[in-house]
């Protein structure tokens, strides 16, 4: 058995105690990794095929692996690397991730054709565990077993439980829920612990994490904080530096990282495409001239990228052209200065994931981010992203941490490509007009009703719809806006706000009769998933 126990490669300096996910094309492990990282431990996720060099270079304190799609009874369904299971590290299999735990290690799963679950569900604790003690929703009254609320999705059971694991707990059906090799820290779950319908989930989490990996908190803001700005120094010496800025808070955070790393050797660059919000241009000059010593160079160039959408109605053409478009004026700003040898940007862990840039082989494409790949061969400048790894919420406490008021940290997330994308189908100059009206709107009145910070992000969204309407006993036949407003924690999955009818009408009504060329109103009820928060 090999142990683990040098740090082989600090590429995260502040956390000494790390979780690896093994991948296996889960739609929740971004969700996982949130979860972990909520506890004060830095993890990241690798895919299925992950290399042994890989897994001694990151030298986690344990393992983690996903669910997934497939199914171990399927030919050449993914696996893991057998080497893992001599690490002498804890692991603990989620769903798929304990079914090919079994199957590799000597148990037995079958596919089930009815019993399937989906969906919440009970499991009963049989057997003490260091994973499950005392952790449970409550005790059945006949029993005395302690019972757990939980999230299940599978269509395979184990039968059999490897040699010298323990079967933990049950599911209604009998089946197993809930394995453990304790002397060799082997654990596996049926259910999902990092879903909030686990309600137990992040109990569990924080035992398998904290207890038996022995994990301590060292992923904190400050910590964070101090190591970037330590690689950013390290990275960029005395090189000269430009980044893309857009007055989001992931430019915003990135900019002030910047300043305090390398003073004032960068230069912001901020594009106007003509597919901002309503007088955001102005908005954010005025509140970085008044508030903050940042060198920005402001570009208006909302012409060319109209022209070059022009007919475009595929969104990830839209993306893309609008990318490209960026690339170009940014290497035209980068001839005028003074030689830049590092382009920074903002860009986020989710921008990576929802780009299919992740290390799974199992992801694929939600949507180009005009921020991901698009700049890293411009010019032959460098590249450097120094929150690539960090979600929405990290980057939002790092944002409070620097200073930066709660009315820009909190403000509702903006897409790079713009109002472009809240345009379906072509978009025309007019239609741009109409929805910044209609934004405009809708933003207000969510402010003016208390209720714009209990809302994660809102924003309206133009159809390539009309619908026939009648104003001042005159027949209309005019365009159709949807509203949209979402809760979430860390946009890998959000749930539709309900707003309330005598709200929406207000809001209906103001839109119908302030903005021309409008003639109805809906209210988007999608969650994510299956939907993703914008529409393209």
């Amino acid at each position: 058995m090999v142990i683990l126990n040098n740090r082989i490669n600090h590429n995260i300096k502040c956390s000494d105690h790390r979780i690896l996910v093994v991948d296996f094309g889960s739609q929740y492990t971004q969700l996982l990794l949130r979860r972990i990282r909520e506890l004060g431990v830095y993890s990241e996720f690798f895919s299925w095929d992950v290399s042994e060099s890989q897994i001694y270079s990151f030298n986690p304190s344990g393992i983690i692996l996903s669910g997934g799609p497939h199914s171990v009874i399927d030919l050449n369904f993914p696996s893991i690397p057998e080497f893992v299971f001599q690490l002498g590290i804890p692991i603990f299999g989620i769903c798929y991730g304990m079914q090919i735990m079994s199957q590799q290690l000597g148990g037995k799963v079958q596919h089930l054709t009815t019993q399937r679950e989906f969906g919440c569900t009970k499991i009963t604790l049989i057997t003490e565990s260091i994973l499950t003690n005392d952790i449970y929703d409550y005790v059945d009254d006949i029993t005395g077993h302690s019972v757990l609320d939980v999230w299940m999705s599978h269509g395979d059971i184990v039968t059999t439980v490897p040699p010298n694991f323990t079967v933990i707990g049950i599911n209604k059906y009998q089946q197993v829920a809930v394995m453990a090799n304790e002397d060799q820290r082997l654990y596996g779950v049926q259910f999902h612990p990092e879903v909030t319908h686990t309600k137990k989930g992040k109990n569990i989490l924080e035992r398998f994490i904290m207890c038996i990996c022995s994990c301590k908190s060292s992923w904190k803001i400050t910590n964070i904080i101090d190591n970037i700005i330590m690689d950013i120094r390290v990275k960029v010496g005395n090189d000269k530096v430009v980044l893309g800025f857009s007055g989001g808070i992931d430019s915003f955070v990135t900019a002030l990282l910047l300043q305090r790393a390398i003073g004032n050797q960068f230069i912001c660059i901020f594009i106007d495409n003509g597919l901002l919000l309503h007088r955001e241009f102005d908005r954010i000059k005025n509140f970085c001239d008044k508030n903050y010593n940042l060198d920005i160079i402001y570009v208006s160039k909302e012409q060319l990228f109209l022209d070059a959408l022009i007919g475009v109605i595929d969104p990830e053409e839209k993306r893309k052209i609008i990318g490209r478009i960026f690339t170009e004026v940014f290497e035209e700003q980068i001839r005028n200065l003074v030689p830049i040898q590092w382009l920074v940007q903002g860009t986020i862990y989710s921008d990576v994931i929802e780009s299919g840039m992740s290390l799974s082989s199992f992801k694929n494409v939600i949507k180009s981010h005009h921020n991901v790949g698009c700049f890293s061969g411009i010019m032959n400048v460098k590249l450097l992203e120094p929150i690539r790894n960090l979600f929405k919420d990290e980057v939002r406490s790092i944002g409070l941490e620097l200073g930066l008021p709660h009315s820009i940290v909190y403000r509702y997330p903006f897409p790079g490509p713009g109002l472009a994308i809240r345009i379906l189908g072509e978009v025309k100059r007019e239609y741009c007009d109409i929805l910044r009206k209609v934004d405009f709107i809708f933003i207000e009145e969510l402010k003016r009703d208390n209720l714009y910070y209990k809302i994660s992000q809102a924003f309206a969204v133009f159809l390539p719809i009309h619908s026939v309407g009648v104003q001042g006993d005159q027949r209309k036949y005019e365009s159709v806006v949807s509203l949209r407003a979402v809760e979430t924690t860390d946009f890998m999955t959000a749930r539709w706000v309900y707003l309330s009818y005598g709200f929406l009408n207000k809001v209906s009504n103001r839109i119908v009769n302030e903005v021309e060329g409008i003639s109805r109103v809906v209210y988007d009820v999608s969650s994510k998933p299956p939907a993703t928060i914008e529409w393209e």
